[in-house]
C-alpha cells in the first residue's frame, strides 16, 4: 500500500502544465526545472509522511521563488529545511518571510513532526509564477493577478485539488491562507465543485510578516486556534 509521502512524490514528478498562458507570464515547475528538487523534497516526504495517516489540508495561492520554487515544499525556504527539517540543502540558501511565519506556527504547535502528522500543505495553484518587474527582473506573480490567468490554469487547479484529496486528506476542514482573493476563490469553486465541508481563511503568512509583524504573535494564537478545530 502506498504511503502518503510516496502518493506526493510520485504526484510532483509528474506535475506539469501543458497549456498556454498568457503573455509575459512564465510558470514556475521546479520538480523540471531543478534535478535537485525531486530528490530534496522526497527527503522530507519520507521522513514526515512515510504513513497512512489522514490529514487536514492547508492551501496558501501558489508558490513562490524563494520558497517552494527552490525546495519543492510549500512555506518551506531553504533555511528552514536545514534549521529546522535537518535537511541538507547545497542551492541558494533563499530567505522566504512566510515560510519563517510558518515555521513559528509549526514549532508552537508543537514542532515538525507533529504538525506535518496532521497537516498537509499545499496550494490552490500548485506551481507558480513570475513576470518581469519594470527593473527587468523576474517577480512572483499569483494566479488571480490577472484573469486571462485564471481561466487558462482553472482546469489545472480543479484537476489538482482533487488529485491531492486522494492522497487521503480529511474533507470536513480546509485552510486557506489569504482572506482576500485567495479566499474568494477557494469558495467560489468549492461551492461549484464541493471539495471540503468547511473552508478557514487565514491572513497570509505573507501579510503577516510584510504589514502585521508587531502583532506577529497574535496571528500565531490565531492559527493555532484555527487548528485544534481539526484536531
Amino acid at each position: 500500500m502506498k504511503t502518503f509521502a510516496d502518493k506526493i512524490i510520485a504526484y510532483n514528478s509528474s506535475l506539469e502544465f501543458k497549456g498556454k498562458l498568457p503573455k509575459g507570464i512564465r510558470i514556475m515547475n521546479p520538480f523540471q526545472e531543478d534535478e535537485n528538487v525531486i530528490p530534496i523534497s522526497s527527503i522530507f516526504y519520507k521522513k514526515y509522511y512515510n504513513d497512512n495517516q489522514k490529514r487536514h489540508l492547508i492551501l496558501g495561492i501558489n508558490p513562490g521563488r524563494f520558497g517552494a520554487g527552490l525546495t519543492g515544499i510549500p512555506f518551506t525556504d531553504p533555511k528552514r529545511l536545514i534549521a529546522n527539517c535537518g535537511i541538507e540543502f547545497t542551492g541558494h540558501l533563499a530567505h522566504e518571510p512566510s515560510s519563517v511565519f510558518v515555521y513559528e506556527v509549526i514549532k508552537a504547535f508543537g514542532g515538525e513532526e507533529a504538525f506535518y502528522n496532521r497537516f498537509y500543505i499545499n496550494s490552490i495553484c500548485p506551481l507558480g509564477f513570475t513576470s518581469l518587474g519594470k527593473n527587468g527582473k523576474e517577480v512572483n506573480y499569483n494566479y488571480y493577478d490577472s484573469k486571462d490567468l485564471t481561466q487558462s490554469i482553472f482546469d489545472f487547479i480543479i484537476a489538482n485539488i482533487q488529485k491531492q484529496i486522494g492522497f487521503g486528506v480529511h474533507t470536513d476542514i480546509c485552510y486557506c491562507l489569504g482572506t482576500g482573493k485567495n479566499e474568494k476563490f477557494l469558495l467560489e469553486i468549492n461551492n461549484q465543485f464541493g471539495f471540503f465541508k468547511k473552508i478557514i481563511a487565514l491572513e497570509h503568512p505573507r501579510y503577516i510578516m510584510q504589514y502585521k509583524s508587531k502583532s506577529k504573535e497574535e496571528y500565531i494564537t490565531k492559527y493555532l486556534s484555527a487548528f485544534k478545530m481539526a484536531t
